[in-house]
């Protein structure tokens, strides 16, 4: 791919990491000041996990059809279907390693350098039935970032992509394995009901949400997954992810620092698994 493609390709960003992501959109693209990436995920991990639930819902085809509180609501409900579905598989099969899971599972998993095909810019993708493809160019630029200034302590010696993108994908699949009784696939909105009629949808973006709880919880991570969208990004565009940065803190009621502002208070102390220290 040349350098000139790829920046046709992240202006705007089309997918990335977990599905569509794109900076704001329109005929002329703004430009950002461009932070550190050490600011970028250092302010995204502050974020709650039930605080990205304006941003998750930007992406969301039907977004109009909720308000916040609703957003928000669903947003904890996506959460915990992940998480309840971490658990089960981690306590069925006795491991939390999502490569391990997804082979013990049958799923085949492979790591090209980048997708065939496509016109946009992906790292990972769950393909039925039984797929994960993990694109190794994002990786590795993603990698590189790891020991810039304020990274490795915001994202904490538990993060390896790798196993951050498998365990998102591996989620898809248990989505469609459990697609009968799996809220996030139960769960239906009424889009018009005229008389005895009804028009009834599924909301994509909860599958979205838990996967992203789901991997947060299998990877033992203190921050949500979301943060990767910046993050990968990065590596690509730094310019483009500062955009997105701005949005992110912005739908979360977060002011955007600028590079010469004075850091918020220090992120917490971690241990070693992930937690806060005591």
């Amino acid at each position: 791919m040349t350098k000139e493609r790829l920046k046709e390709l992240l202006k705007p960003i089309a997918e990335g990491l977990f599905g569509p992501q794109g900076t704001r959109r329109g005929p002329v693209q703004p430009h950002y000041t461009v932070r550190p990436v050490g600011m970028i995920v250092e302010d995204l991990c502050r974020i709650p996990e039930e605080d990205w639930a304006k941003y998750a819902f930007s992406r969301e085809p039907l977004n109009g059809k909720f308000n916040d509180e609703q957003r928000r609501d669903l947003t904890c409900r996506a959460i915990a279907c992940g998480r309840e579905y971490a658990e089960k598989l981690a306590d069925r099969y006795g491991m939390r390693d999502p490569e391990k899971l997804a082979r013990k599972l049958g799923l085949k998993v492979d790591f090209p350098d980048m997708p065939q095909n496509t016109e946009r810019v992906l790292f990972a993708e769950f393909r039925e039935p039984d797929k994960v493809h993990i694109y190794m160019d994002g990786v590795r630029k993603g990698r590189a970032l790891l020991g810039e200034p304020g990274v490795p302590h915001a994202l904490t010696g538990q993060l390896d992509i790798t196993k951050l993108l498998i365990g998102h994908e591996l989620f898809h699949w248990v989505e469609e394995h459990y697609k009968k009784e799996i809220w996030t696939r139960t769960y239906k909105i009424e889009l018009w009901a005229p008389g005895p009629l009804h028009n009834r949808s599924g909301v994509a973006v909860l599958g979205e949400i838990a996967a992203m709880a789901f991997t947060k919880a299998l990877n033992n991570l203190p921050y949500s997954p979301y943060v990767m969208d910046a993050f990968l990004v990065y590596g690509y565009s730094p310019e483009a992810a500062s955009g997105l940065y701005e949005e992110m803190m912005q739908l979360a009621g977060r002011e955007p620092r600028l590079p010469q502002a004075e850091p918020p208070a220090a992120l917490p102390e971690r241990d070693m698994e992930g937690g806060e220290a005591r």
